[in-house]
């Protein structure tokens, strides 16, 4: 077991189940969102081709759920802290699970658009009781380090396992089953959800900001709407500028709303707390330069070495597995050399593969343009996850633990979300293509240049977290 349940935390009369499981239930919530992330990677060709989706319509697939998940994940660890992490939990898998029915039945872009954005925001309300859950189940210190590790290692996989996953499905089934197995695996942890979960508030009896939520998921959305027009219509064009000045408006307005409401959302002041203000900005930039690594090897493999969606999943298992063994060794090292160290370990190991990967070739062997970069890159992303989320969430009041659980999560994947967008206008321009890189009139040699730049970007923007990291981060978390 790795520990008793928080005795500052309301429970519920009930006996409470094993820690193990508590934790178990709560990873695996944390592994159907992450794994959404990913998991329609290998799906897009045959999406593109069933539904008639656009090269732009490509990126949506993934942002329209990126960018409702990082824009609501506030609102929605607010929400376990005011309501109940475990009520949360059973709505936010519940609207995650019918979301994924619809999206799999969908017989129009605009349908599958739609319920990638409610799967989203599902997964926006989940994923931070999911963390929230765990940190209340173990106490602080070396077993809650384990636990968050495990919890890191579950959702690293998640993302790492998408790939492989909609591979299958894609060549055995179709591409609809990477959203349709989301919901008899969702059943299964709602019931284990309702019979185990015992419930958990902060019950200060404050409001949730709503105008937060929507101020600054419509800021993302419109923001990652003007980037995605810059390659097709230039940074000048009124159809790019009037979005990107928008969005920042839409920005703008959050933080105005967020320093004068009595509840905000997001409170300004938490992030005169050092280690959470450098750790979440530390995820933004890690997010930013990793999040997009799945969707550039997937097409990468299948556009321009010709594998099948099954071969692209199974070529980014021995990186699925290395995200897995960076996590669960990252809360080994942080007692030895300290949470600040691991977290540049990682990150500089990150950076090393995405340089590697950025040679990658029209004529590439798998071993040296897909595997070796692929271990370096997730095994310096499981490193670097785990003792930034540590740090991040060890100094939160009983009170804040929800809202700085879903900051964690909201960084990370609002970073990703933008970063998706960027890069891939990156990579479109220096395909000279239109829209999302893929399309159908670009060359294996076009793309390969695209896609090349994308990651030389990422690891320049890696090198410069870490330097970031080393001179902000404090050394340790409060555990230690």
């Amino acid at each position: 077991m790795l520990g008793a349940a928080d005795a500052t935390t309301p429970m519920s009369r009930r006996t409470a189940p094993p820690t193990w499981l508590v934790v178990a239930l709560a990873c695996a919530g944390q592994f159907l969102v992450v794994l959404d992330v990913s998991v329609v990677n290998v799906a897009l060709p045959s999406m593109r081709a069933d539904l008639g989706l656009s090269a732009q319509g490509l990126q949506w697939v993934a942002n329209a759920y990126a960018i409702a998940f990082a824009g609501f994940m506030l609102l929605g660890g607010r929400a376990g802290d005011l309501y109940g992490r475990k009520r949360m939990f059973l709505v936010g898998l519940g609207l995650f699970t019918l979301a994924s029915l619809a999206g799999g039945l969908a017989q129009q872009d605009w349908q599958l658009l739609l319920s990638r954005a409610v799967q989203g925001l599902g997964a926006a309300v989940l994923a931070p009781s999911t963390l929230t859950i765990v940190t209340a189940a173990v106490p602080e210190g070396a077993a809650r380090a384990r636990a968050i590790g495990t919890w890191t290692a579950v959702g690293a996989g998640g993302g790492a396992a998408g790939g492989l996953v909609g591979g299958v499905l894609v060549e055995v089934l179709s591409w609809r089953w990477v959203l349709l197995i989301n919901v008899p695996v969702g059943a299964v942890v709602l019931a284990g959800a309702v019979r185990w979960l015992a419930e958990s508030r902060a019950g200060d009896g404050r409001r949730l900001d709503l105008p937060g939520a929507v101020l600054v998921t419509a800021g993302l959305a419109t923001l990652a709407y003007g980037i995605s027009q810059t390659e097709a219509e230039g940074w000048t064009a009124t159809a790019t500028v009037v979005p990107l000045l928008a969005g920042l408006a839409l920005i703008g307005g959050f933080l105005v709303v967020e320093s004068r409401t009595a509840a905000p959302l997001m409170p300004l002041g938490l992030f005169r707390v050092r280690a959470v203000s450098s750790a979440n900005v530390a995820m933004f930039l890690c997010g930013s330069a990793m999040f997009c690594m799945w969707f550039f090897m997937t097409l990468y493999a299948q556009n321009v070495l010709g594998y099948t969606p099954l071969e692209a999943g199974l070529a980014l298992v021995p990186s699925s597995l290395a995200v897995l063994v960076g996590s669960k060794l990252a809360p080994r090292l942080m007692p030895a050399v300290g949470a600040r160290n691991v977290a540049v370990l990682g990150t500089v190991v990150a950076a090393v593969g995405f340089g590697w990967q950025s040679t990658l070739s029209v004529q590439g062997a798998y071993v040296t343009s897909i595997m070796v970069p692929g271990i370096l890159m997730m095994l310096g992303a499981g490193l670097g996850a785990t003792p930034l989320a540590a740090l991040a969430t060890s100094g939160a009041q009983p009170g804040e633990a929800g809202l700085v659980s879903g900051l964690v999560n909201t960084s990370r994947t609002m970073g990703g979300s933008l970063g998706l967008a960027v890069m891939s206008t990156i990579a479109a321009a220096r395909s000279a293509g239109s829209g999302v890189p893929g399309a159908l009139t670009e060359t294996p040699q076009a793309l390969t240049q695209g896609y090349a730049l994308v990651f030389r970007t990422s690891a320049v923007v890696l090198v410069a977290g870490a330097a970031l990291m080393l001179l902000w981060l404090p050394r340790k978390t409060s555990a230690s």
